[in-house]
């Protein structure tokens, strides 16, 4: 299985960014896809998943969307208004948990390499 993340980069705060996660090797439509971030010093961070529904943590919600394309094998992570307070290097994520809300990075079983976002003030 390999999940590719690219899109990430420097942006203005304010400004937009799409993150783009390729998955290959396993039954995407099978598959929740999540997105988390890490910042510098922190933990991994929830960002949002989709598979049966679409659920964002607060933080993001609002401002980013997430969206699949089943033909693809691909999953996006449109962010807009961002902040300072985004910057981290975003991962993308597959997994089949059980339960509705999986939010915890052990839940899920397969990770991109991760994507460097940079909103500057």
């Amino acid at each position: 299985v390999q999940l590719q993340a690219s899109g990430g980069g420097l942006v203005q705060a304010g400004g937009s960014l799409r993150l783009s996660c390729t998955a290959s090797g396993l039954t995407f439509r099978t598959y929740r896809m999540a997105w988390f971030r890490q910042a510098p010093g922190k933990e991994r961070e929830f960002v949002g998943f989709s598979g049966g529904s679409t659920y964002y943590s607060d933080a993001v919600k609002g401002r980013f969307t997430i969206s699949r394309d089943y033909a693809k094998n691909a999953v996006y992570l449109q962010m807009n208004s961002l902040k300072p307070e985004d910057t981290a290097v975003y991962y993308c994520a597959a997994g089949r948990p059980i339960t509705s809300t999986a939010m915890m990075p052990n839940q899920y079983e397969y990770w991109g390499q991760g994507t460097q976002v940079t909103v500057s003030s």
